[in-house]
Parts: C-alpha cells; sequence; structure tokens
C-alpha cells in the first residue's frame, strides 16, 4: 500500500533532548553535591550550572545560537566543563581540538569544522592566536590573567556582565552535538559528527547495564576531557547520578595517585598506559584510594597489567572498547559479573554486534561462526551521524547499516576479543602477527613496564616485527635476552626479532601508543 506523507509519521516529531540537561538536571537533583574537585576547591553542582548559564549568556551575546559551532581548545579544567555545556545548553555544537595540535592543525580543524569562535585556555594561546587569526575565527580567552599584558577578550569577564541564560534551547534528539576530529591515522582528521540520543543514551545504558556509578562516587578524571572516551565515560556519566570527578590537566601518575588517595577516590577510568604508570607509582608510594572498581579502555590492556592493577590496588579493572565514532562504547565486562581478562565483554544494550568478512570492501558479509576472526562490525543508538563534509568517508565506513570499525576480533557466546587493528595486524612471510598477542607477551616479563610491538618493511619477509621497550625504574633491559623471553613463548613466526630499548614510547594525549611514530623512527632510511 502507498501512504501519503504525513508530518506525525515522516517528520522529526516534538521530542527534544539535549545533552546539557545532564547538568542543569543535576544542579536541581543534586545542587550542594561536589561535581568537580580541582586544585584544592570544589564545586558544586549549583554553582557549576550557576557559572555555565552566566557563560552561555556571553556566547549568546557574541551570536552564538543553534547550530552554530564552538571549538574548544580547554584542558582538564573546570571551565571545560563550563564551555561545554554552555555551547551545548545555546543548541550550538562543540568542537574540542587536541590539546597537542599545533597552529596549522588547529587551523585546519576551525576551518573544516566551520567554527564560528574558539575559546582558548590561555596556556595555550601559543598555537591557538595565530590559528585563529590565520582561519578568520574570533577567539576568545579563559583562565587569562588580568594583568598578563594580552589584549584578548576574556569570557569570564564577559559571563561576568551577560544575563544568564534561564534554561537550554530544546534540541532534537538527531540533533548534533558535537564534532569529534578523529587521530587521523589515514590522512587528514575527520570530523565524526555525535547527535544528542548518542551521548545520553550511551550514558543511561552505561550506567543501567555497565557500571554502578552512585552519588557519592569520587571519579578520576585524568582521560582528557577534548576526547570522547573522557567526555562520557567520565564527565557525562559522573554527571548524570551526581557523582564528582576530580580534574588533572594532565596526567601524571604519582600526583594522580596522590590525588586520589587524598580524595578518597572510588572509580579509576583511564587508559593502559595510564595503568602502566600507576603501578610504577604504587612502587614508590605507599598510598592507596578506596577504589570500588576500575574501567580501562582506548586500547588493549594486557592480562598481565591487568592482574597487576587488581593486586597494587585492590580494584577489579573492567575492559571495555569503543571508537569516536560510537560514542564511545560498544561493550564492556559489566560490574556485575564476573570479568573475562583478555576481552571487551559484552555488548551494551542496544548496541548490535557481529563479525564480517574482512576482505569484503564493498558490502557487509556477516560470518556464520561468530567464534571466527574477522572485522567487528556495529550498528545501534550510539553510531555517529557521518563525517563533517565527507559523504564518501561515511560511505565508506557505514556500509549496510554497519560501521566497519577496522578491528579484527571474534564475537563468540555474546563476548567481544579484540585480536588487533586491520592495519596494524603484521604480515611476516605470509603469516599474520596481531601485536596485542605479542606485547601480552611482553607485558609478562619482569624487567618491561610497557611495549609497543609494530611492523617494519622488510625486502624478504614483507615485513619484521619490532618491539620498542620500556623498562622499570632502574632496570636495565638486555634486547637479546627480551628476544630469547619472547621467542620460548610464542610461535616463531610471531616473536619479535628487532627489539630497541627506549626512555619513554610516543603518546597520543589519549594514551594511545602512536605505532606510525615507531615505525618511522626505526624504518632504515633506504
Amino acid at each position: 500500500m502507498t501512504h501519503q506523507p504525513d508530518p506525525a509519521i515522516d517528520g522529526a516529531g516534538f521530542t527534544t533532548l539535549s545533552v546539557a540537561s545532564i547538568l542543569s538536571e543535576s544542579a536541581t537533583r543534586h545542587a550542594d553535591r561536589p561535581a568537580l574537585h580541582f586544585l584544592g576547591g570544589v564545586t558544586t553542582y549549583r554553582e557549576l550550572w550557576d557559572q555555565t548559564r552566566a557563560y552561555a549568556g556571553a556566547l549568546r551575546d557574541r551570536g552564538i545560537g543553534r547550530g552554530d559551532r564552538v571549538a574548544m581548545l580547554i584542558p582538564n579544567v573546570p571551565d571545560f566543563a563550563r564551555v561545554y555545556y554552555a555551547a551545548l545548553s545555546l543548541g550550538a555544537v562543540v568542537v574540542p581540538v587536541h590539546l597537542l595540535f599545533k597552529a596549522e592543525e588547529i587551523e585546519y580543524v576551525l576551518r573544516d569544522s566551520g567554527a564560528d569562535v574558539l575559546v582558548a585556555a590561555a596556556p595555550l594561546l601559543g598555537e591557538a592566536v595565530p590559528a585563529a587569526t590565520a582561519a578568520g575565527v574570533p577567539l576568545v580567552t579563559v583562565l587569562l590573567p588580568a594583568d598578563a599584558g594580552i589584549e584578548l577578550p576574556r569570557l569570564e569577564v564577559e559571563a561576568s556582565v551577560a544575563v544568564p541564560i534561564a534554561r537550554h534551547t530544546p534540541t532534537g534528539p538527531l540533533d548534533a552535538a558535537t564534532i569529534l576530529y578523529t587521530s587521523g591515522t589515514t590522512g587528514t582528521p575527520k570530523g565524526a559528527v555525535g547527535s544528542h540520543l548518542s551521548i545520553i543514551e550511551q550514558t543511561h545504558c552505561t550506567l543501567i547495564d555497565a557500571f554502578d556509578l552512585r552519588a557519592d562516587d569520587i571519579v578520576f578524571g585524568g582521560l582528557p576531557l577534548f576526547h570522547t572516551f573522557g567526555q562520557t565515560a567520565v564527565m557525562n556519566i559522573a554527571f548524570r547520578v551526581g557523582a564528582s570527578v576530580i580534574l588533572l590537566p594532565r596526567f601524571d601518575a604519582d600526583e594522580a595517585l596522590a590525588l586520589m588517595a587524598r580524595l578518597d577516590a572510588t572509580v579509576f577510568t583511564a587508559v593502559p598506559t595510564m595503568y602502566v604508570g600507576m603501578l610504577e607509582a604504587a612502587r614508590r608510594s605507599d598510598a592507596r584510594p578506596p577504589l570500588r572498581y576500575a574501567v580501562s579502555g582506548g586500547a588493549a590492556l594486557p592480562v598481565a597489567v591487568l592482574e597487576a592493577f587488581a593486586d597494587a590496588y585492590g580494584a577489579q579493572v573492567h575492559e571495555g572498547y569503543g571508537l569516536t565514532e560510537t560514542a564511545p562504547t560498544v561493550s564492556s565486562n559489566p560490574l556485575h559479573e564476573p570479568i573475562r581478562p583478555g576481552t571487551v565483554g559484552k555488548a551494551l544494550w542496544g548496541v548490535d554486534v557481529a563479525i564480517a568478512d574482512p576482505e569484503v570492501e564493498d558490502a557487509v558479509v556477516l560470518l556464520d561462526d561468530p567464534a571466527a576472526l574477522g572485522e567487528i562490525v556495529v550498528r545501534g543508538h550510539n553510531l555517529f551521524k557521518g563525517y563533517l563534509g565527507r559523504p564518501d568517508a561515511s560511505d565508506v565506513a557505514v556500509v549496510d547499516g554497519w560501521f566497519r570499525t577496522g578491528d579484527l576480533g571474534t564475537h563468540s557466546d555474546g563476548i567481544l576479543t579484540i585480536v588487533d587493528r586491520k592495519k596494524d595486524m603484521i604480515v611476516r612471510s605470509g603469516y599474520n602477527v596481531y601485536p596485542t598477542e605479542v606485547e601480552a607477551v611482553l607485558a609478562r616479563h619482569p624487567g618491561i613496564a610497557v611495549a609497543a610491538v609494530f611492523g617494519v618493511a622488510d625486502d624478504v619477509r614483507g615485513q619484521e616485527v619490532h618491539a620498542a621497550v620500556v623498562s622499570h625504574d632502574g632496570v636495565e633491559l638486555d634486547a637479546d635476552e627480551v628476544v630469547a623471553f619472547v621467542r620460548d613463548r610464542l610461535a616463531a613466526y610471531k616473536y619479535p626479532r628487532v627489539v630497541h630499548v627506549v626512555s619513554s614510547l610516543p603518546l597520543g594525549s589519549s594514551g594511545k601508543v602512536l605505532k606510525r611514530e615507531l615505525v618511522a623512527q626505526f624504518t632504515p632510511v633506504a
């Protein structure tokens, strides 16, 4: 049958939904509870929402409204939350900018996102000012001292004289809320557009099915808030239930341990490199926070590190999996079930996970055997709206309604296991080598603190397996001994023939190891 179009069926409807309500509702429900701990001070929910409403008034006076793009270059300080929710409360779209970006990279994001204003913290003005000038985008600062001698508009001052907004602007569930730029490992960064629905449904499903987060919990917020993991898995989730967040502008394991112990942190959410740092810090200090549990994501956590953290801090680590394009969580080891080390647990409610043939590019061909290795594909409420201005890239990423993650894994008995990134996989003499498997063995070496395995082009074997390793404090590593250690535990084609002992690994600000930099560093010059 053919039906005539009808707004009640075909239209957008009258439903409204806004990520800003996460803060505004908690300002009512949990008004006097602490929302943020920062530099020895405490900001309550009522105070944070009042400050946010004033910031929103100042942005509104600058002409910012529904659909406008507010770029943010702000570290983990209270101003991040104020600007983030202020922009969203106006119906604007938030564009968090990577804190390590240089001026040209920031300029690219400003131009590509169509930013209408850049809000930049004073310590980052050295890169922000030339970027905003080149892109022709107005810049307003936060945290700039009045006596700094720099003539730039200050958002705090503008907010102090602005009329605060009374309530947030209504937005539709599928309206854009964020534009988050991917790392650009395969080219220029792409802006992944996230909706209000995806972020809020992600928050609720995580709280209901994955983690027991309570209003009296104190969450460590060392993850960069410009990244989707920090925004949703720390800030939005904590604020939704009225918990408080400890802010640390730049992760330092010793400082993090001292802060968490002093403030009685109950939840630790971090990426694997932070877990390694916390293990090192535990060797130097007897201080321990009363953690109820810990959450890991962003990259594979070696089982040896998971077990060592549980021993050192008395807190079980629940590993999960997600991507920028999935808001971010796809799956997790839920708190109410025994963990399955080496896996990333069960899919969140409403998130469909399957395994597809990785060799078929123009269609998603699901494998009959869920235990078979293939590409992980995802669909559900958590998917992004697409890549800004790149419909062709969106069409490559989302095929037949499934988002192709580019990760290889299995999904047996409803449990998802990540084997490796499709692009990180090493092919040595025709055999597939998965770096995470080799890294898990290296993590068991008593002298190794952290390791990264990568492939380097080889004329004979196609690629050779290399490893870069960092030792524990005071330990001298012998590269040949490390090779022998892994050789005794893995098949001959898997173990690294070359081990580089280094002082540190190159990290992105989200804590992921930048393997492409290791490949570039250790590839012989022709």
